[in-house]
């Protein structure tokens, strides 16, 4: 201890200080890295909670004594990550989180003084509630309203009213609903729901914009086409186009053409039913056809001309016999054809593509000559495109190819015979890209602490200097075979200057084996060669910019 309390005493004021401020700053960053470390200790037990949830949760903790942290808004709660698993069992136990809104749950509880109008309510609550943790187990969905309006009966048709519901999303940062899961959820809502038709079914997203699209239906819906429509249109286009782009870019180059495309769609539908006859064509409907069988009747009576009177005063008795009878229906149909087609929507109706070729550039010397692409060239295109899009001439398709140069074609410079010369920097921006580079940081920073130690060092050295001559000067002057009063003056100068000069070898000596022992080692590196070669280089020529930047660098590490 004494021999600390020496050293620190015979240290100068600027020395203490900066011990005192390295002790310091040892301590605080200790207690920040112990901070640190025990704020990355939590993990979150609960993220996207309600106000409600958030509330009950905290309520939970507090109880039990737990700490806790709050992130995101308060919507998420960390807590120790050793406790993370225990307490979400434990919450759960007690029905937490609710999501915000109660479920079926609410029915746990038997209440019978509860009218039949708050049991109805409370059946809305909860059918309502259910709904909103169903759509909140989707990834995209962060957090889910829904509102029902259940059917109003009633004896007359016309004041019957149908079931219809909105369902309000808050979709997660990044995550966008397709179609197709809109309309999952319009049909899980509409399935959870007596009455309630996947088309009575709003959905929208927190900013107001309606994710289920309006289905055409009638002659006013019909005039203005929906987005459904819009977007298969910009699908077609956009494949189209895309098409055309990866066949021509090989051949003209990414720059050297635009191409637009357009394609007209029919989104009517319905069903045609066509009735043909064939009068040169017929066949037998139907046929009917009736014989009956005749028997032939015997001579009787008196013989002669008596009986053949028209009034004969006898009649000759006949014999036995019957009628024939014979009936013939034929019916004929003419061949008749029928169909029934039913007409899809979205069918092609017409395309149109237009393609614009960029004129050829070259210069000889400084003067700039442009060619417009050739025939040939054009028709090879021409042909191109046509098979790529499927352009039929009797549908009405139009293509069109034409050139023309192009802005950047025409405001081209000429390239320069020599290379560009670079302009010569100073030594300030040329000790800045020394800073901006990663190896040279680090052998900057060994070295700023290899003088620093050196220094430090030194300041040691000079004050064991000093009470060594403090010391020697004493002795010469009290104590050994000199003395004060046997010696002159000449003599004591003499003495003080022999043990100054062994002080100052004694010196030279120490300061040799420090250096030795923190002489830095020689980096092999060559890239760390030259940074070095040219540091001295710029520090020789312009020393008062190098000890400006090196300063300014200290500074900014400090």
């Amino acid at each position: 201890m004494d021999q600390i309390k020496q050293l620190f005493a015979n240290l100068t004021l600027r020395q203490k200080v900066s011990i005192c401020a390295a002790a310091l700053g040892v301590i605080g960053l200790l207690v920040a890295l112990s901070h640190w470390n025990k704020e990355r200790d939590f993990k979150p037990v609960y993220t996207g909670l309600a106000s409600e949830d958030a509330g009950q949760v905290l309520a939970k903790l507090k109880e039990s004594s737990i700490e806790y942290r709050l992130a995101d808004n308060g919507t998420s709660v960390l807590v120790p990550s050793g406790k993370v698993a225990e307490l979400r069992l434990s919450l759960a136990a007690s029905g937490l989180p609710k999501s915000g809104r109660i479920g079926f749950e609410i029915f746990d509880r038997n209440n019978f003084g509860a009218s039949e109008f708050a049991e109805q309510i409370n059946y809305h609550r909860a059918l309502e509630g259910e709904l909103e943790r169903t759509i909140m187990s989707l990834a995209e969905v962060e957090r889910a309203r829904v509102h029902i309006t259940f059917p109003k009966d009633s004896i007359y048709t016309e004041s019957k009213q149908p079931a219809k519901a909105s369902v309000l999303l808050t979709l997660r940062t990044g995550a966008r609903l397709s179609a197709e899961n809109v309309t999952a959820i319009c049909r899980l809502t509409a399935s959870a729901v007596e009455g309630l038709s996947p088309e009575g079914v709003s959905v929208v997203d927190m900013r107001g914009n309606p994710l289920n699209r309006p289905r055409a239906t009638g002659l006013n819906d019909a005039s203005a086409p929906s987005e459904a429509t819009l977007e298969y249109r910009q699908q077609i286009e956009r494949e189209l186009l895309g098409k055309i782009a990866s066949t021509l870019e090989p051949m003209l180059g990414a720059d050297r053409f635009r191409t637009g495309v357009s394609v007209d769609c029919d989104f009517s539908s319905g069903e045609v039913s066509q009735e043909e006859w064939d009068p040169a064509k017929s066949v037998i409907v139907a046929s009917q056809r009736t014989e009956d069988g005749v028997t032939s009747a015997t001579a009787s009576g008196v013989p002669g001309t008596a009986s053949s009177l028209p009034r004969p005063t006898s009649r000759p008795s006949g014999g036995a016999g019957a009628n024939t009878r014979r009936t013939e229906n034929v019916t004929y149909a003419s061949n008749r054809l029928v169909k029934h087609t039913k007409l899809p929507q979205g069918s092609i109706r017409r395309i149109s593509v237009a393609v614009l070729l960029d004129h050829t550039l070259r210069f000889e010397g400084a003067k700039r000559i442009i060619e417009p692409p050739t025939p040939e060239r054009v028709k090879v295109v021409h042909d191109l495109v046509a098979g790529i899009a499927g352009i039929v001439p009797e549908r009405g398709d139009q293509l069109i190819v034409e050139s023309s140069p192009f802005e950047s074609t025409l405001t081209a410079e000429p390239p320069s015979s020599a290379p560009p010369v670079a302009p010569p920097a100073n030594g300030r921006d040329w000790m800045q890209n020394m800073l901006s580079n990663k190896q040279f940081r680090i052998v900057a920073g060994v070295g700023c602490g290899l003088l620093l130690a050196l220094l430090t060092g030194i300041g040691f050295l000079a004050g064991r200097r000093k009470a060594r001559k403090k010391v020697a000067v004493q002795s010469v002057l009290e104590g050994g075979s000199l003395s004060q009063k046997s010696l002159a003056q000449p003599d004591i100068e003499k003495q003080l200057e022999s043990q100054v000069s062994e002080h100052k070898a004694l010196k030279s000596r120490q300061t040799e084996e420090i250096l030795s022992s923190l002489k830095m080692p020689d980096v092999t590196t060559k890239k760390a060669e030259v940074l070095v070669r040219q540091i001295q280089t710029e520090a020789k020529r312009d020393p008062i910019a190098a000890a400006q930047v090196v300063r300014s660098w200290l500074t900014a590490s400090e």
